[in-house]
């Protein structure tokens, strides 16, 4: 239970922290801050840091690759929930054990046009007949922590639908697309 715990804050974690100031991100203003380089020392010589800046916008992940996509996408006119679905969906490809598909998804948005603060619990489902009674029945009086009866179906492709559906403002298909090239030819 522990290691799965784990795992789905570390898909929280993963997406990292996505601010946009402004939905538009200048091409022609690249330059940096100074000194923010693009590969900055780390405090620890095992890692390095992954983020990736710009004028308007700022995306941060465990992997350079994904946080880059996360960069493209808002260039490309999409807001912080494109690049936050794009990226964890990329971190699934860098980081399957962490991220992905096969996971579940939580995520909090805060809504600036609305001023409201919006919660997505996209866990994946128990199957129907799981509940306490049935457990009850089969004489399982506590949840155990591992085995067929805490199985559920993974929920974040779910969340990723509901998330851009809602607050999204490109295509399932676009915002995929870098994972899906990443995929098909490494």
């Amino acid at each position: 239970m522990r290691g799965r715990l784990f795992g789905l804050f570390a898909i929280v974690s993963a997406v990292g922290l996505i601010a946009v100031a402004d939905n538009q991100i200048g091409l022609a203003q690249t330059e940096q801050a100074p000194g923010h380089g693009y590969s900055r020392p780390a405090r620890s010589r095992h890692g390095s840091r992954s983020e990736v800046i710009a004028p308007h916008g700022m995306v941060a992940a465990s992997h350079p690759l994904a946080a880059q996509v996360g960069l493209e996408i808002l260039k490309a006119g999409g807001n912080a929930i494109d690049a936050a679905v794009a990226v964890n969906a990329v971190l699934g490809l860098m980081e399957p054990h962490m991220n992905g598909a096969g996971g579940d998804l939580f995520a909090i948005v805060w809504d600036a046009e609305s001023e409201q603060l919006h919660g997505l619990n996209a866990t994946g489902r128990a199957p129907y007949e799981i509940n306490r009674e049935a457990l009850v029945r089969q004489g399982i009086e506590r949840m155990p922590g591992t085995g067929p009866v805490t199985w559920t179906v993974p929920g974040a492709v779910d969340g990723w639908d509901k998330l851009l559906n809602r607050f999204g403002t490109m295509t399932f298909s676009d915002v995929l697309a870098p994972a899906i090239a990443y995929a098909r030819n490494g």
